[in-house]
């Protein structure tokens, strides 16, 4: 069961990711500019932000298993429909498709871990459980970058789709069948709340591509605010909330989340621009950017085990602060030699290692923090699927914020304005760790 939940969690990130390498080629051959081609990396992060806690509520209500197979069978399909799209619209709905199919791996998994593995093992469950991330970042570059360059990007969802088909038979015969429960759904807040997410990152998201209007962006923007306000209104009085918003407030969940939105801000728009810098500036081919951009994803994979065992020996929250102020630096670090480029790959490298090595300190101890918080954890009872999806929301909206941060910054040849940006977040986060009251245990 493990391996195959695991492996749920693995596909839907290299799913994320497959397409940062290929997507000067992608942008070519669809004629659009590459700021605009940036929406077929964001639709995904953007659509799986949104639906998460939705689907965390379905995996409580019709049981996380049977979720995750209809979920994979629908990643099938969006596979399918991205490899055959004649055009970025086209490319980036299935994109999306792909995402909300994605959006239950995450608090489905997590769930399903803590429920599986009891409290002793929480920590090293979450600690496989972003291995498994890692890894998914690791794979996803340079599987696209090669796949790409040799039958082109179309090629990377005619590859995916089967595996994903592999998954169903996966989950139907080696996952236990788990009953659902009787959660109830305010679903005017549910609704608010998807809306509202939704068109607030569509407003960020379609921004860097100048496809529509400042003023129409804007009113995107405000639209989704007040629709999040009201959601929050709605959920204080409601009988069956989407998410206890008062329980969010608990300092232990709320440094989760802030800490993972901004380790994936900084992962997600390092993981674009990289490439973005590489394939274009110093004209590396896709496969060889690819095997650079490795580098980072692949430091995340192998040190979450030592993270998820450092967690077990330690108040996870002396795990998560160091690992932010690293991020942090080797961000800053990054700029300033992506500015002053020498031609050497050596120093990159070693700074997409150092990247690796702050993201895994943040992503194990907050996944942990959330899994055992009020909001989160077991006595959060039918809303513990609801809550894990917003800190994935969180998680994932910090990606796709940070794919529209390249595209918006990226074109104006400032890489110290680019990865500076990155840092100054990933500092907020770290003094947002101090805030409230530390948790008992």
């Amino acid at each position: 069961m493990l391996f195959t939940l695991l492996a749920v969690t693995l596909l839907g990130t290299v799913g994320n990711n497959v397409v940062n390498v290929p997507l000067r080629e992608l942008s070519a051959d669809l004629g659009v500019p590459l700021s605009s081609g940036v929406l077929a990396v964001s639709s995904f992060p953007l659509v799986l932000a949104a639906t998460m806690p939705l689907l965390g509520w379905v995996g409580d209500r019709f049981g996380r298993g049977r979720t995750l197979v209809v979920a994979e069978l629908l990643l099938v399909g969006a596979m399918v429909g991205a490899a055959l799209a004649p055009d970025l619209a086209t490319l980036a709905a299935f994109r999306g498709l792909q995402g909300l199919a994605c959006a239950a791996a995450p608090p489905c998994v997590m769930g399903m871990l803590a429920t599986h593995y009891g409290p002793k093992r929480r920590n090293r469950m979450m600690g496989a459980w972003a291995a498994a991330n890692g890894i998914g970042q690791a794979l996803g570059p340079p599987l696209g970058g090669v796949v790409a360059e040799s039958w082109g990007w179309r090629a990377v969802f005619w590859l995916l789709a089967p595996l994903a088909l592999l998954l169903v038979f996966a989950l139907v015969t080696l996952v236990p069948a788990e009953a659902g429960s009787r959660a109830g759904l305010h679903r005017p807040g549910a609704v608010a709340f998807t809306a509202g997410t939704a068109t607030l990152l569509s407003a960020v998201v379609l921004a860097p591509g100048g496809s529509l209007p400042p003023a129409v962006l804007a009113v995107l923007g405000g639209a989704g605010a007040l629709a999040l306000a009201a959601f929050v209104a709605m959920s204080a009085t409601a009988r069956d909330p989407l998410v206890p918003v008062r329980l969010l407030a608990e300092s232990r969940f709320l440094r989760s989340a802030v800490a993972a939105c901004a380790q994936m801000f900084c992962l997600g728009a390092t993981l674009v621009a990289m490439p973005l810098y590489l394939t274009g500036k110093h004209a590396l081919p896709s496969a060889q950017a690819g095997l650079v951009v490795f580098a980072l994803p692949a430091t995340m994979a192998s040190l979450a085990a030592v993270v998820g065992l450092l967690c077990e020996r330690t108040r996870p929250r002396r795990v998560l602060r160091p690992g932010l102020l690293t991020v942090a630096a080797a961000q800053l670090a990054m700029g300033v030699h992506a500015l002053a480029w020498d031609g050497h790959l050596a120093v990159l490298v070693a700074l997409l290692v150092l990247t690796g090595c702050g993201v895994a300190l943040v992503q194990t101890p907050a996944a942990a923090g959330a899994s055992r918080s009020a909001a989160g954890g077991p006595a959060a009872a039918g809303s513990a699927g609801a809550t894990l999806g917003l800190f994935n929301t969180l998680r994932f909206g910090g990606a796709a914020l940070g794919a529209a941060w390249v595209g918006l910054a990226y074109p104006w040849g400032e890489p110290l304005l680019l990865f500076g940006g990155c840092a100054a977040l990933a500092l907020t986060a770290f003094a947002v760790s101090f805030a409230g009251r530390d948790p008992v245990g």
